[in-house]
């Protein structure tokens, strides 16, 4: 049934390396298809199912014939030569290439992935939705049949490690981001361009065409540019900002180069419900307007969200700190001031230093609920409250998504001090 990928693993010593979500799908998947193979499991927690655990847990891959690595484990300081490393996303891509678009890209991707899934089914193709949104990969496969398409959301964790590209590859763009895991933003654009790297003759790429020298370089025949022009409706869209325009026509651009007539599916977009946590209107209480952008993890996401609503006039910024250049975003703020900016986490120490000469009221805050405090005794009904940290959230939450439901749930009961 998956015979690409169960003859690539068949008769070596496996070890899943990182046992979370995907990790546990793997093994999952080896027990049913493969039950005679020899699998063990390295994860630096103890817990039951891992083999090898502590802090040498890394040291088990010299013991194994291959590796299928989790995204959230890093290598970026681990000698890993001469072992054969490889990932769900590397051996699903392997059997089912020819059935699947592939997205990726610093920000716009989930966006786009759903919005690419919804064409596509709304329009009555049988659309599997899989990947960094939240779906491990090994887990959709009995789902697949001939005539479905395969709507993968890759991050640059998940292609670290590929050698197989999708039938149509979506890179939105590239930013800095994720050092702390790759060390250098060089290493994490070239895991990132690994979504079109290994294309053959027949292939599509998407790109912005920011990148186009560089996915040419990398020999790719077929590329179309999400600038391209459409006859869409921009007021009916349900997506705000010029950079989800981008995301719509990208996904345009994916479904007609998988063979879907755009015309067909351009109705659909008026349809999409999007995102949480991104541009999301959360209401306007005690006469504040509230919009959570939680998923903003880097400063141009930031950029965007404030361009998009024109006014801002309280902006929640910070969290932890993967040593990011903020300078685009201090320059920004210097030439489109917001009257008062909140820091949090190291990060936002570090954006409060740089923006000595920025404009504006300035304060620092430990806890989104001494935010509100700051909010509430110096707000005024028409004032537009926005979550765009520019930062990722694991200093204080466990998530993006459990950053921007504080902020909601805080927004709903807010009332400004009399």
């Amino acid at each position: 049934m998956f015979d690409l990928i169960l003859n690539r693993l068949r008769g070596k010593r496996i070890l899943i390396l990182g046992f979370g979500r995907e990790g546990k799908s793997s093994l999952a998947f080896l027990k049913k298809y493969l039950p005679e193979a020899h699998v063990a499991v390295a994860d630096k927690n103890p817990m039951e199912g891992v083999k090898h655990a502590g802090e040498d847990y890394l040291q088990a891959v010299y013991e194994y014939d291959i590796v299928i690595k989790t995204p959230g484990i890093s290598l970026k300081d681990f000698d890993a030569k001469g072992v054969e490393i490889t990932s769900q996303t590397d051996l699903f891509l392997s059997q089912f290439h020819n059935q699947t678009i592939g997205i990726s890209g610093t920000k716009g991707k989930s966006t786009t992935t759903s919005l690419i899934c919804h064409l596509l089914k709304s329009s009555g193709h049988d659309a599997i939705l899989t990947g960094n949104i939240g779906i491990p990969c090994f887990d959709i496969m009995e789902q697949i049949h001939e005539d479905s398409i395969v709507v993968y959301e890759l991050s640059a964790h998940q292609l670290e490690y590929v050698h197989n590209s999708p039938r149509v590859g979506v890179l939105l763009n590239v930013f800095e981001e994720h050092l702390d895991h790759f060390g250098t933003f060089e290493r994490y654009k070239h895991a990132k361009f690994n979504l079109l790297r290994y294309m053959g003759a027949d292939d599509y790429a998407v790109v912005h065409d920011s990148l186009l020298m560089e996915t040419l370089e990398l020999g790719v025949n077929n590329v179309t540019f999400s600038l391209m022009d459409f006859d869409i409706d921009e007021e009916a869209l349900p997506i705000l900002g010029p950079h989800n325009l981008l995301n719509v026509k990208a996904a345009l651009c994916a479904c007609a180069a998988y063979g879907v007539d755009v015309r067909e599916i351009i109705p659909h977009l008026y349809t999409f419900k999007p995102l949480e946590h991104r541009l999301e209107p959360v209401g306007t209480f005690g006469g504040i307007i509230f919009v959570n952008d939680s998923i903003s993890t880097i400063p141009q996401a930031a950029i965007a969200a404030c361009q998009t609503l024109g006014k801002v006039d309280f902006l929640l910024l910070g969290g932890f700190d993967r040593d990011i250049d903020y300078t685009p975003l201090a320059d920004y703020l210097m030439e489109h001031p917001v009257p008062h900016l909140l820091f949090t986490g190291k990060a936002g120490d570090r954006m409060m230093s740089m923006m000595g000469n920025v404009q504006a009221n300035k304060a620092r805050y430990a806890t989104m609920e001494e935010a509100f405090e700051y909010l509430k005794s110096r707000s005024k009904p028409g004032d537009v409250c926005l979550l765009s940290p520019a930062a990722s959230s694991y200093d204080q939450y466990k998530n993006f998504e459990e950053r921007g439901r504080k902020f909601k749930q805080l927004a709903e009961l807010f009332r400004i001090n009399s």
